[in-house]
C-alpha cells in the first residue's frame, strides 16, 4: 500500500472520535490538529515535533504576519501549490483559513472523489463533501513526506 492511501486508512480509522481541543487520541478525543498528529504517528511513526498548548481562538491572535499552522506543516510535510485547478488527492492535508486576513486555522485530510475527514468542535471525526464553501477556504495544501521512515506495523 503506498503512503497517500495508509493515510486515507488511518485518517478513516478515527471516524467517530468526538472532539476535544488539544486531544489526540483514537476512539477517546481529538481535535483537527490532534487527528493530524495522530494519522502520523499511525503511518510514520513518532511525532517530529511536540505540539505547543494553544488556545481555541489562537489563528485570531497570532501574530500579524504569521501563520503558524502553515509554517509547521512546512517544516514537516511537503507543500503542493493550491491553485484554481488544484484537485486534492488522497492523503494530501488541507489548511483552511476563514478570513483572508487570519492565519489557518482548520486541517481535514483529503480521502479522493472530492471528500475530506475532519475533526470540529461539536462533532466528531467524518469523512464529508468538499463542498464549495471548504474549497473557497483552502489557504495551503501538503502531502506526507514519502521519504519519511515508514511504521510497519499496525498499532
Amino acid at each position: 500500500m503506498n503512503l497517500a492511501d495508509s493515510v486515507v486508512q488511518a485518517a478513516r480509522g478515527w471516524i467517530g472520535t468526538p472532539y476535544r481541543h488539544q486531544a489526540s487520541l483514537k476512539g477517546v478525543a481529538c481535535d483537527c490538529l490532534g487527528l493530524l498528529r495522530g494519522v502520523w504517528r499511525d503511518c510514520l511513526g513518532p511525532e517530529p515535533e511536540a505540539a505547543p498548548p494553544y488556545a481555541a481562538s489562537w489563528a485570531e491572535s497570532a501574530a500579524s504576519g504569521t501563520d503558524p499552522l502553515a509554517e509547521a506543516a512546512a517544516r514537516h510535510l511537503v507543500p503542493v501549490a493550491v491553485g484554481e485547478d488544484y484537485e486534492p488527492a488522497p492523503g494530501d492535508v488541507l489548511l483552511f483559513a476563514f478570513r483572508a486576513h487570519l492565519p489557518a486555522r482548520h486541517c481535514a485530510i483529503a480521502t479522493g472523489m472530492g471528500s475530506m475527514i475532519h475533526a470540529h468542535d461539536g462533532a466528531a471525526v467524518a469523512e464529508v463533501a468538499l463542498t464549495g464553501w471548504w474549497r473557497r477556504h483552502l489557504a495551503h495544501a501538503f502531502r506526507f513526506p514519502e521519504t519519511a521512515e515508514r511504521r510497519t506495523e499496525r498499532p
